[in-house]
């Protein structure tokens, strides 16, 4: 599904250039609006078939750029970490007149969501966690680790569709080419060289890969995930296959919470699009109760 949006900028505290693709709402009654959050070297690209979707139920979704990736700016302080992504979040909110929202976050963007709910808990409504918890695998973390940072350019696009491919192959084990030619296209951007020419790079600053451990730290994350899925509606996705939460530790984070729900997501690992049937109706099941 495509729908149009429109390109939405404001600044961080520091004057950073930021950017947002704001998906307006089907027609209909008045709904929270949504928003989404990607992971750590990803960008908005990655909700082009699950914005629509929300939009057309009848909801304002706002997909963004974290500082850094794709078209808002690389920051030359390298200030990638949760709290300021945070910042930045609310303050795109703050802008567009928007106290309160539903929030899908993808990997980091999930600890972004924790995070902002521990900051400013009423503005999260509700909270679809997609691959993420309090307590990560090593191995998929050594995973990321292995990835993240600088990486030589790509001579062209079936390069690039090549490297997703060999990259995420366990990930999505049933994708077929044209699967991965998109996903190329989220992931990547086209530079043209000082003599002209263009190549084919990763849509993110390589230095994000030295904040990774700035990332995922967090003195008391237990602590944060409690009060986020006791007092709203939690909706926790898990790949099967995933490599970055265990199942154990996903069933301990909707243990005791009533409103809070986990669904496996089929023969993905770490993480599903939300393009899943799966995802999908997990998700729309969810945003009819919130």
């Amino acid at each position: 599904m495509t729908a149009t949006w429109q390109a939405r900028r404001w600044t961080g505290a520091d004057g950073l250039d930021l950017f947002a693709r704001d998906y307006a709402a089907a027609a209909g009654p008045a709904r929270l609006p949504v928003v989404c959050l990607h992971g750590l070297t990803r960008n908005s690209r990655d909700f082009e078939s699950l914005a629509p979707w929300v939009a057309a139920q009848g909801r304002r979704v706002l997909a963004l750029d974290m500082r850094g990736r794709g078209s808002s700016a690389r920051d030359p302080a390298e200030q990638y970490d949760v709290p300021t992504y945070v910042d930045d979040v609310l303050r795109l909110l703050d802008a567009l007149g928007l106290a309160r929202a539903i929030f899908i976050g993808t990997s980091m963007g999930g600890l972004i969501t924790i995070e902002l709910a521990s900051r400013d808990p009423g503005r999260v409504a509700g909270a679809v966690i997609n691959d993420i918890g309090p307590q990560l695998a090593p191995r998929g973390l050594e995973r990321i680790a292995g990835y993240v940072g600088e990486r030589p350019p790509l001579p062209d696009w079936n390069a690039a569709t090549a490297a997703v491919a060999a990259l995420n192959a366990d990930v999505f084990p049933r994708y077929g080419a044209q699967d991965w030619i998109a996903m190329a296209r989220r992931l990547f951007r086209e530079e043209t060289r000082a003599d002209g020419q263009t190549h084919v790079v990763a849509d993110y600053d390589p230095a994000i890969a030295r904040a990774l451990s700035r990332i995922v730290a967090d003195p008391d994350p237990w602590a944060k995930w409690n009060a986020l899925a006791s007092s709203r509606p939690v909706l926790v996705l898990r790949g099967t296959a995933t490599d970055l939460l265990d199942a154990d530790v996903a069933e301990a984070m909707v243990a005791g919470h009533p409103d809070a729900t986990l669904v496996p997501v089929e023969g993905v690992g770490h993480a599903p699009m939300m393009d899943e049937p799966d995802a999908l109706n997990a998700i729309a099941a969810f945003l009819k109760r919130v």
